[in-house]
């Protein structure tokens, strides 16, 4: 009996390779990722969930926003009375370094307020608690350290969603589990191509569906990576006095993934698959130069003065660079399964340039 062909096996390692990491990844973080999934939708919804609870919606918003309104100045002129001291009473109620936010309204004025917000690190839950001092006295007019059940539903779930009353390791184990949903999310996708292709009668002329699902599959994947980095960069490089600045972020991010799904249409899969990979390879990798330009927060900086929060974000830039590179040079080696004997030259070029990703 003949031995297998050598190009037959190496596609079987791949795809064997591209199902376990799929498998796994979604057996280790699927607990999680589902908490993820849940606590983003409800609380996406929220608005619509709050207008459902009518009758006590407005007393619900009420509870939810540390948005204390500021009120209309008097018009007489008193000097603000020392912020210190009532901070210092602020952390004496919730502890040292759990003040997140101070608004002063109305400062220098005989009605200014000075609002004193809880931050979020170490609880499970969003909801507001804050302190509202007189700002000309510091003698404390309200507090707001409970809320009802429904804001407090609220806010535990949006907080379980964030993550951010968890320490430093939970934090990156939010991180690191949300790469391993994309891995299998991804996988997923490059999988279901993968094996139909192997089942159509000439893999290297697919049906126009098949075709539509793989250049999605390469704009959701690759482009989405582009997206991405395209948002970071226009958060740099946006003047900062457009109007809505923030808005034109998100817009960018938008328009790179519609023209990477455009340029997906007008490549071969493969070639796709490489050059958007290189691009957002390379959109990574320059980011924490681009931002040790425009900024004072340069990579090496950030390194000297023991700020991991910057460094650890510049790092983490050139390692998802690093990612994207090891994953366009293997999918530019990859040998897709070879084309039947007699199979025109024409379909034996169409099937080796739709290789997939390589795992």
């Amino acid at each position: 009996m003949n031995s297998p062909r050598k190009p037959a096996g190496k596609a079987r390692g791949i795809r064997q390779t591209m199902s376990e990491l799929h498998i796994w990844t979604g057996l280790l973080a699927g607990w999680l990722l589902y908490a993820m999934f849940l606590t983003g939708t409800v609380s996406y919804f929220r608005d619509e969930l709050s207008a459902w609870m009518r009758p006590e919606r407005q007393a619900l918003f009420a509870q939810m926003s540390a948005l204390v309104p500021a009120g209309p100045p008097s018009g007489t002129r008193v000097p603000l009375a020392p912020v210190g001291d009532m901070f210092g009473q602020a952390e004496t109620r919730w502890g040292k370094g759990q003040v997140g936010r101070v608004t002063v309204n109305n400062p220098g004025d005989a009605a200014a307020r000075v609002v004193m917000v809880r931050g979020e690190d170490g609880r499970v839950s969003v909801s507001p608690r804050y302190l509202v001092f007189d700002g000309t006295n510091g003698r404390l007019l309200q507090e707001q350290d409970a809320v009802g059940p429904a804001a407090e539903t609220r806010g535990v779930l949006y907080a379980l969603h964030l993550g951010r009353f968890g320490d430093t390791v939970l934090r990156w184990l939010y991180f690191l589990v949300s790469l391993a949903g994309t891995a299998m999310v991804g996988t997923g996708l490059v999988l279901w191509t993968v094996k139909r292709r192997a089942k159509l009668p000439d893999p290297g002329r697919p049906y126009f569906g098949f075709r539509l699902v793989e250049r999605l599959n390469i704009a959701a994947i690759a482009g989405l990576s582009v997206a991405m980095a395209a948002f970071l960069w226009g958060n740099r490089l946006l003047p900062r006095g457009v109007p809505a600045r923030a808005d034109w972020e998100i817009h960018l991010f938008f328009i790179a993934w519609a023209l990477a799904a455009a340029y997906t249409a007008a490549r071969p899969p493969k070639r796709a698959w490489v050059e958007l990979l290189w691009l957002a390879c390379a959109l990574l990798a320059l980011l924490p130069v681009l931002n040790a330009l425009v900024t004072p927060r340069g990579p090496w900086r950030s390194l000297a003065q023991g700020d991991w929060v910057y460094a650890g974000m510049d790092l983490t830039l050139w390692a998802l660079a690093m990612l994207h590179a090891a994953l366009a040079w293997r999918t530019a080696r990859h040998k897709p399964r070879g084309s039947p004997r007699g199979e025109p030259a024409r379909a034996r070029a169409a099937a080796r340039d739709a290789g997939e990703p390589a795992a």
